[in-house]
């Protein structure tokens, strides 16, 4: 296909460049040529388009955003890339929404935005393979370091990207993050109640669809502020990207999974470092403000201790927590001093993180967690134990739960000189209440029981097809199942 779009008509307009007496024009040359950039850009359309046909790929105008030579640039694409763009526009094979460039984290700054035109549709639709025999450049940068990011340094989104040197701990953190992936893309993760392999929160808005599969799952860890001590958290899975209520359904390898969490892992930490250990709920405002706000107010007493502890000053701590709520909600009408009254409620619960608000913590204490999340991943890698990790919470297959909750116990302790509380996440129990073996048990058996729909049962069997692996019997016995799990299968 892409030799079919070269030669009918992009070909001449870059090989047929020459200098006044008919010799290429001098010049450095891109790591990648044109014809590369070409297929680079008709996968990820293809791709798109097998999504969503008015699904759009975001691209670059600014020719600084292209160095052949970065560690972010794995396919050593140039500025090049955007005359093929521009070459695919006039030729009608794509359609394109012009993006604007002022300079580095101007807020008028908007990625141009391009797809496959109905043109390019019909060549798609004769193309004899799927998303899955398209696969991601195996060298792609999985430790990012960043500038300073956006509003409370939003550690995902906020900044740009730095170049590094690398140093031992580099290579380390990538060579276990690299395995971590492997890992997770050979497992199968999956939601048995799902038809499609996709959440679509928003039809109207199909960029805004969540996929479900190991093409989605690659990690990343990404610091901030130029720094290796800030940040540091483990981004991109797919199931970071959805609610606690669709994270309950999720299976491994068609078992049955259990979320586990810290107990307010920020404030623990604090905690730990005023050498207290946290024995209670931090969130828990008993007296006069629960007969104001009733059940909302333990929800909006975290969101401000959390949003307080990462801001750097009152006003802005205060205009993030109002902005967190949807229109009509009680508390995005709170004023300053009622806010401050709700604060104060909260301190002198947790006298120790009296000097901890407005302070700028969170992006430190980021760091510190994903430290812990490190050693965790890491532990259950070498185990070849699949854990799906969301900042301080993390899903396992429900065999490895105390397993999982002794590791987090070692990795706290041994982070923070404590050992810090955990729980496990239930849907419909409050949070942080203790739940017992019996309760448990219980809860695995009615997901066992949950029928899976047919879709779900297709992928699982194609899986079984390219692995070989057989997760289908419903008539293993206990025995087999532990084979299983300690890796005898």
């Amino acid at each position: 296909m892409v030799d079919d779009l070269w030669d009918g008509g992009l070909k001449e307009r870059f090989e047929g460049k020459k200098s006044v007496d008919g010799r290429a024009k001098p010049g450095p040359k891109p790591k990648a040529d044109h014809k590369v950039m070409l297929r680079v850009l008709i996968l990820d359309l293809y791709v798109a388009w097998l999504e969503d046909p008015v699904l759009c790929v975001g691209i670059s105008k600014n020719v600084n955003s292209w160095k052949a030579g970065s560690r972010y640039n794995a396919l050593h694409l140039s500025k090049s890339i955007i005359k093929v763009m521009e070459a695919l526009e006039k030729k009608g094979f794509i359609d394109v929404a012009p993006g604007s460039y002022a300079e580095p984290g101007a807020p008028t700054n908007r990625t141009t935005r391009i797809r496959a035109s109905e043109e390019l549709w019909d060549i798609f639709s004769e193309v004899g393979f799927s998303h899955r025999d398209i696969g991601r450049a195996e060298d792609e940068e999985v430790i990012i370091l960043k500038t300073k990011g956006e509003k409370l340094d939003n550690a995902r989104k906020g900044g740009r990207k730095v170049e590094y040197e690398d140093t031992e701990t580099t290579i380390r953190m990538r060579d276990d993050l690299r395995a971590y992936n492997l890992l997770i893309a050979s497992c199968f993760a999956d939601i048995p109640s799902l038809e499609e392999p996709v959440l679509a929160f928003d039809r109207a808005k199909p960029e805004t669809n969540v996929r479900i599969g190991a093409d989605y799952s690659r990690t990343r860890r990404i610091f901030n502020r130029e720094s290796w001590e800030m940040g540091g958290r483990y981004y991109g899975g797919w199931w970071q990207r959805i609610g606690e209520d669709w994270r309950s359904q999720i299976a491994i390898n068609n078992q049955p999974t259990v979320e586990v969490d810290f107990k307010g892992l920020h404030v623990a930490m604090l905690y730990a470092e005023a050498g207290l250990a946290m024995e209670h709920d931090p969130y828990d405002i008993q007296g006069e403000m629960l007969e104001l706000y009733g059940g909302n107010l333990r929800p909006m007493v975290k969101r401000l201790a959390l949003t307080a502890i990462n801001a750097k000053d009152r006003k802005s701590a205060y205009s993030a927590f109002r902005d967190a709520f949807p229109t009509g909600d009680p508390a995005k009408k709170m004023n300053n001093d009622e806010l401050d009254e709700l604060l104060k409620a909260f301190l002198g619960r947790n006298p120790p993180l009296r000097d901890a608000v407005f302070s700028d913590q969170g992006i430190r204490l980021m760091y510190k967690d994903s430290q812990i999340t490190e050693v965790i991943l890491s532990s259950f890698t070498q185990r070849k134990v699949p854990v799906l990790s969301v900042h301080d919470s993390y899903i396992i297959d429900h065999f490895y739960v105390d397993a999982l909750r002794n590791t987090m116990a070692q990795a706290s302790r041994a982070t923070t000189g404590f050992e810090l509380p955990t729980s496990i996440k239930l849907p419909d129990r409050p949070e942080y209440s203790d739940v017992s073996s019996e309760e448990l048990r219980e809860y695995v058996d009615l997901r066992r029981i949950a029928r899976p729909s047919a879709g779900y049962t297709n992928r699982m069997k194609a899986y079984e097809m390219r692995t070989g692996k057989d997760f289908s019997p419903e008539d293993w016995t206990e025995e087999e199942l532990l084979a299983m799990h300690n890796g005898e299968w």
